[in-house]
């Protein structure tokens, strides 16, 4: 029995020296002194360890600025790493912008190797703490969630604020409504012209609106259409041009009018999903794994609007 013990013992040893996942991260530059690590348009897996959300570097004179830290503290590492290449400046900022775990396991190496100040919501304080079985944990392969700890945010926004740093403006934005969660947050460069949207703005791939509201959604993308942005950056997708928004813009036009038509024919909830489809969405990426959960959640928030 002891061998047997102590072979074991060995072998968890042995897990416990692999190297660490190899995020192959490249970062991509999206506009001056603004560079971004673009996710696989996929749910999380442990073939992509969580990276399939978008993170983004603003280099200023003083530091770089961050929105989202990644899904793992070995993400966030090797992101840094990458970047250290183009200027090793240190961290000052990191913004998150929903509690989505696959956007914020990175803020613990960016807290202990620069104290850098983490800008979220309050959902993260309130909902996780270290040690939580978050998704990521549980899907993440070891050697890439190995060493990731949940913290505390430093400072929860309430109003709109602007951040100065190394001449630049940085202005954080939360949403008043439920959007894509409870307490989105997104970020805006008057100097660059570059809105960083978070979930609030999705294309290539069909959103999730587990947690969010069709009507804040809809809210959400009017209000970001009101700023004088040139790069509009979703929290997941590739398109950073002037139409980066018009995909979710039109998705939720359409899941609105189209289940309100379908509450005044007096379908119910057990034929909603076979009477909305939105078939021009069919080829997008996660279509057929999300859209008719997203229909499911959108008809019980407008049945509830409808019957007000």
């Amino acid at each position: 029995m002891a061998a047997a013990g102590a072979k074991k013992g060995a072998k968890t040893d042995k897990a416990d020296n692999e190297k660490p996942f190899d995020y192959k991260l490249k970062p991509k530059k999206v506009a001056d002194d603004v560079w971004c690590f673009f996710g696989a348009l996929d749910k999380p897996t442990k073939e992509n360890a969580g990276f399939m959300a978008n993170s983004c570097y603003i280099k200023t004179k003083d530091g770089y600025f961050l929105m989202d830290s990644g899904p793992s503290y070995e993400f966030a590492r090797q992101a840094y790493e990458a970047m250290s290449k183009i200027a090793k400046l240190p961290v000052k900022y990191v913004v998150n912008s929903h509690h989505h775990d696959d956007h914020w396991l990175g803020n613990d190496f960016y807290k202990k190797k620069f104290n850098a100040h983490i800008i979220g919501p309050s959902s993260i304080n309130e909902n996780y703490k270290d040690g939580d079985p978050t998704r990521m944990f549980k899907i993440l392969p070891k050697n890439a969630i190995k060493g990731t700890h949940i913290i505390k945010v430093d400072e929860v926004p309430k109003e709109k604020k602007v951040i100065k740093l190394g001449g630049e403006e940085f202005v954080v934005i939360p949403m008043d409504v439920k959007a894509h969660t409870v307490d989105d947050i997104y970020l805006y460069l008057p100097k660059r012209k570059v809105l960083f949207a978070g979930d609030l703005v999705m294309n290539g791939r069909i959103t999730s609106n587990r947690d969010g509201s069709v009507m804040g959604q809809i809210k959400a993308i009017n209000d970001i259409k009101k700023f004088d942005w040139n790069v509009l950056v979703p929290g997941h997708g590739f398109n950073t041009g002037k139409d980066a928004a018009k995909e979710a813009e039109l998705y939720f036009k359409l899941l609105k009018e189209r289940i309100m038509k379908a509450l005044e024919d007096d379908v119910d909830a057990t034929e909603i999903t076979e009477k909305v489809k939105l078939e021009e969405f069919k080829d997008k990426k996660m279509y057929d794994i999300l859209n008719a959960q997203n229909v499911g959640y959108a008809y019980d928030e407008l049945e509830m609007l409808d019957d007000e």
